[in-house]
């Protein structure tokens, strides 16, 4: 037994001598300038940016490789100063906020069956779609709030994930979560939303939800070209902000059209983890 220890702490030895002969000889020195980018990011490694993450980020701003206001969740001041690092100009960003297109929660949204399955709405839409009956409907059960690294998200009460507009940076990880594809990266100065998805025809959509788009172009009407019609569905234009909102978004019959972005009360705790789940 003691020999075993004796040899295995030998070899422990030996490997520790040769990682640190290798590393010396054949190590790079860090980059000052990558370690400095770094310290201003904000280390939320959200992947907005398009790269793996803050450190993998700070090297492509280093190489050239990157745009200093490439990254969603830096505030311009921050970008500035990378860019004064880096000597190069600070371009413009036309900054962007997530917003959950449905408005069908549990108190308008028909449900289809009792869903008893694992809290989770990519594996709710495995099991025959989840419990509400619209198959574009949004499911509640948080995948977009515990993948979002700023607690941007939360599930309410009825069941319906809500952006907490002034936390949201527009990193796009609950784009890329939510398995039906009901939220959207848009402008923070949009004003007018539709909050549907389903693409059926309105009669049908009505029987599911009774804050559906039911196809009526009413508010296509008001808006003068800021909302147009994908068949049975209206779609806001982002390009183009109707003025005012609000009475646009009096038109609609159903209220799928809203005049600003779904809140709630702000969270307190903007910068938690993505392990943890916003719930109201």
């Amino acid at each position: 037994m003691t020999g075993a220890i004796f040899v295995l702490t030998v070899m422990g030895l030996l490997l520790g001598l040769v990682i640190g002969i290798t590393v010396k000889f054949f190590g790079t020195e860090p980059d000052p300038k990558v370690e400095k980018i770094e310290a201003l990011l904000p280390n939320a490694n959200c992947g907005g940016c398009g790269f793996a993450g803050c450190s993998d980020f700070a090297r492509a701003l280093a190489g050239g490789k990157a745009e200093p206001n490439q990254c969603p969740s830096t505030n311009t001041e921050t970008a500035a100063q990378i860019a004064a690092l880096l000597g190069v100009a600070l371009g413009v960003r036309q900054p962007k906020v997530a917003v959950v297109l449905c408005g069908g929660d549990n108190t308008k949204a028909a449900k289809a069956a009792l869903y008893n399955g694992v809290n989770d709405c990519r594996a709710a839409t495995l099991v025959a779609g989840g419990a509400k009956a619209c198959l574009r409907g949004c499911l509640g059960l948080g995948a977009c709030a515990r993948a979002c690294p700023f607690k941007a998200i939360e599930i309410t009460g009825a069941s319906l994930a809500v952006v907490h507009a002034d936390v949201c940076t527009g990193c796009g990880k609950c784009v890329a979560t939510c398995p039906r594809k009901l939220i959207r990266l848009v402008p923070t100065s949009a004003t007018l939303h539709v909050l549907c998805s389903s693409p059926e025809k309105g009669a049908a959509k009505r029987k599911k939800c009774s804050a559906a788009c039911i196809g009526c172009q009413k508010c296509v009407k008001a808006a003068a070209g800021a909302v147009s019609m994908e068949g049975a569905l209206a779609r806001v234009n982002y390009d183009h902000q109707p003025s005012p909102p609000g009475a646009i978004a009096e038109v609609c019959p159903t209220h799928c059209l809203q005049p600003a972005l779904l809140d709630v009360t702000p969270v307190p705790t903007p910068a938690a983890s993505a392990s943890e789940v916003a719930h109201a």
